[in-house]
């Protein structure tokens, strides 16, 4: 009787070693995702930055010479917005996305 309780308690704590170790070793795997998605994380908001700094440019010499910026309206009717001025202010494709952009951040 003896022998089947060591026996038995052997297993148990052998399980939880063998369940330690694993969520240890899944741990490190989630560490390195954690550090490669903060990486990929601090180059996207540099990336958007960049493109907001780009967007107040190019509104501030197509737009801001007749309009000062006006205030936040829905993205949706601010995409409106902006069509309708880039046909009226003759603004290329890619200045009418970055103005966009800013005006919807």
């Amino acid at each position: 009787m003896k022998m089947k309780f060591l026996l038995a308690a052997f297993l148990v704590v052998s399980a939880l070693s063998l369940g330690l170790m694993a969520n240890a070793s899944s741990g490190d795997k989630d560490a390195a995702k954690d550090s490669s998605s903060s990486a990929v994380s601090a180059e996207q908001k540099a990336q958007n930055e960049s493109m907001r700094i780009e967007g107040e440019k190019r509104f501030r010499s197509n737009c801001g010479r007749c309009h000062a910026a006006p205030p936040k309206f829905p993205p949706r009717m601010m995409a409106t917005i902006v069509r309708h001025m880039r046909v009226r202010a003759t603004i290329t494709d890619q200045d009418m996305r970055l103005i966009l952009r800013y005006m919807t951040e």
